[in-house]
């Protein structure tokens, strides 16, 4: 049957989607450096609700203070932090949309000047000045992600996506050119994933079985191999988590590896067996075309970044208009102020090449 974007979508859970839009985790850089919830991201989220978004997920959130990532980061490491989320995931939800806070720890990837101490990771790191994890540690980070992942419940959030992406903490242990353990958690792949997977299965027992649970992988890069990948993506679908988020970057471009050049990346995903588990992509999804493309080759729901940035209403675009193409770039910083953006995320996507148009003196 013909997926269409404007179809709701289930979860494994039971849980529904008004459609197949999801707002992609954005780094933005612009709540309080404590993690409490500032009015620019909330601003920010709920403007993606009321622009449509079926799923609005929050920016990568850390679990641990000594886990963070980036200036600004949104936090959920303290009930302290719930009376913020709270008010948010009200928000979003006055909007119809679902509300998903994603659960991030940068390991070895944590600025040491934004935390106390050293940065961590699977094993010693030399070259990012980090230390290897012991024993006791490693399962004191699955507690603080299980923790996090109830904190995030209480908050009133539908669900949760594990971070296991982009070089943080736990693709350092998936990672064999990182992950130099010699014990259950290191060596074969079975060890090395070892820890997400039992993440995963305890969030599962506390957060219960209505609760959304959604990880995200790399495929490749970050010393990812795609066909580990995807036996780890075999062993969560088997865990029936509800949706696999697959970070391609470009959803057209071909694997890096050479040995796996004889088809698209994101081919390697969409035609794995999911059973229960829907698959969703982000990567210069930038058009009606684009979306009814990806939902042609077996994607479930779509994750926008840069065009949510800007069109805070993209999906009703995508779902009124089968021409709709998003705006060019660069654009103005008022543009974007508009689109719901505040000040410290209009100067983060200063970083982006060509993005935003450069002050008039």
């Amino acid at each position: 049957m013909k997926k269409i974007v404007s179809d709701s979508i289930q979860f494994a859970c039971g849980v529904k989607a008004k459609n197949r839009f999801m707002l992609a985790p954005m780094t933005n850089s612009q709540s309080y450096e404590d993690g409490r919830l500032s009015e620019d991201e909330l601003n920010w989220l709920v403007k993606r609700a009321e622009g449509g978004f079926g799923i609005v997920m929050t920016c990568a959130s850390h679990i641990h203070p000594n886990g963070k990532g980036f200036p600004g980061q949104l936090g959920i490491f303290s009930d302290d932090l719930i009376p913020g989320h709270q008010r948010l995931t009200k928000e979003i939800k006055r909007f119809g949309a679902l509300s998903i806070i994603q659960l991030h720890h940068a390991g070895m990837r944590s600025p040491r000047a934004l935390i106390e101490g050293s940065p961590v990771c699977s094993s010693d790191q030399k070259k990012h000045d980090a230390r290897g994890l012991d024993l006791k540690e490693i399962q004191q980070l699955k507690h603080d992600f299980i923790a996090a992942a109830i904190r995030s419940k209480a908050s009133g959030y539908d669900g949760v996506e594990v971070h296991g992406a982009h070089g943080y903490i736990l693709t350092q242990f998936l990672s064999s050119e990182i992950n130099h353990r010699q014990d259950q958690y290191g060596g074969n792949l079975e060890n090395r994933s070892r820890l997400i997977l039992e993440i995963v299965d305890g969030i599962r027992k506390e957060c219960g079985a209505n609760f959304i649970i959604g990880v995200r992988l790399s495929p490749e890069k970050f010393g990812m191999d795609i066909n580990e990948i995807g036996w780890v993506c075999t062993e969560l679908i088997h865990r029936e988590i509800d949706f696999l988020d697959i970070s391609l970057w470009d959803v057209k471009k071909m694997p890096e590896d050479p040995q796996y050049q004889n088809q698209s990346l994101l081919s390697y995903f969409t035609n794995v067996e999911m059973k229960k588990t829907l698959l969703t992509v982000a990567g210069k999804i930038h058009s009606s075309k684009d979306v009814n493309s990806l939902l042609d080759l077996n994607v479930d729901f779509v994750s926008i970044g840069r065009g949510a940035i800007l069109h805070h209403d993209f999906p009703k675009k995508v779902m009124s208009d089968p021409a709709f193409i998003s705006k060019e770039t660069p654009v103005s910083e008022e543009y974007l102020k508009q689109e719901g953006l505040g000040q410290a995320f209009v100067e983060y996507m200063r970083r982006w090449p060509d993005f935003v148009l450069p002050q008039s003196s």
